[in-house]
């Protein structure tokens, strides 16, 4: 196995307008950036993520990629697909205890090769050496952080500007004002930011409570990238903590599912299309305002999520 030539395969994700009742009331107009709609398995936000972890692996002689997530992860899922594709060789380090959930089957279909770390040592993938062993193990893959995280993650999203402004004309709008999309690692937002260099903000609806650092991971990025200018603000919009699930946020998705014909998924998504209703009808965003509601993918993970019905 080995790195292809190059990974410019850069799909471009449709512009589509969300018509709701409660935009309509606050006369905020919001198109979503279908980036669920690039590809049937590397879809999403995580190809553009991966694309130039995948550059510095092949640049650095590597014949695969290893990386983390957990049983349900949309990046290793991605990560695998791409594997299989383009022909290089896959590791995942997975959050837990072993189980089948329909994403793992998925990664082992695609031939990725799993090591179970269990809570306490997945805990400890922030920590100095945690990837000596690995590196050990497999000598011939390169490292990638959870998500695919940081800078390299960040300038992957970069393009997502550029192909937004390009379908500006087609969607009836001369400009908008700012960005939305739910916030994991906070990678994707930040590579916004810097493709944005201020222009316009970027809101993040954090999918993990504040604790988790994203604020830094943002503040991080920004800083290691020398981006003098930068505007964004994060909400928190995770109802409890990751992957918490509520009878009001599956009622709220399936309303909008209905509405709209957008699918979309509770961890991210649905929790992150929640949130800028909160803040609409708060009347944080005058009437005439036009949002960029980034459709982060995802939607694979719902096979396997367990959660009470909506009442």
């Amino acid at each position: 196995m080995a790195f292809p030539a190059s990974f410019d395969w850069l799909l471009s994700a449709p512009l589509q307008p969300l018509a709701l009742d409660w935009l309509s009331r606050a006369g905020v107009e919001v198109a979503v950036l279908r980036l669920d709609q690039i590809d049937p398995l590397i879809s999403g936000n995580k190809w553009f993520k991966l694309t130039p972890h995948l550059a510095a692996a092949r640049q650095a002689g590597a014949r695969g990629i290893v990386s983390l997530g957990g049983a349900h992860s949309n990046h290793l899922h991605a990560l695998a697909a791409a594997g299989k594709r383009f022909g290089f060789a896959t590791v995942g380090l997975l959050r837990g205890h072993p189980q089948q959930t329909p994403t793992v089957l998925d990664l082992q279909g695609f031939g990725m090769q799993l090591h179970w770390l269990g809570y306490a040592g997945y805990r400890a993938r922030h920590e100095p050496g945690f990837w000596l062993p690995w590196q050990a193990q497999y000598p011939g893959l390169f490292p990638v952080a959870e998500g695919g995280a940081g800078l390299l993650g960040a300038m992957g999203c970069m393009p997502l500007v550029t192909q937004l402004r390009n379908q500006l004309d087609a969607l009836g709008w001369d400009d908008y004002h700012g960005w939305w999309l739910a916030a994991g690692t906070g990678t994707t937002l930040a590579g916004l930011v810097l493709g944005e260099a201020g222009a316009r903000p970027v809101y993040g609806a954090l999918a993990v409570p504040e604790d988790h650092g994203v604020a830094q991971q943002v503040a991080a990025i920004v800083r290691e990238a020398g981006l003098q200018a930068a505007s964004y603000e994060l909400f928190d919009s995770s109802r409890g903590g990751f992957a918490k699930v509520d009878p009001q946020l599956l009622a709220f998705i399936e309303a909008c599912e209905q509405r709209s014909g957008i699918p979309l998924e509770p961890l991210y998504t649905g929790k992150a299309l929640l949130a800028l209703k909160q803040q609409v009808e708060a009347g944080r965003f005058a009437a005439g305002s036009r949002l960029v509601f980034v459709h982060t993918g995802g939607l694979q993970g719902r096979r396997g999520f367990a959660a009470p019905s909506p009442p």
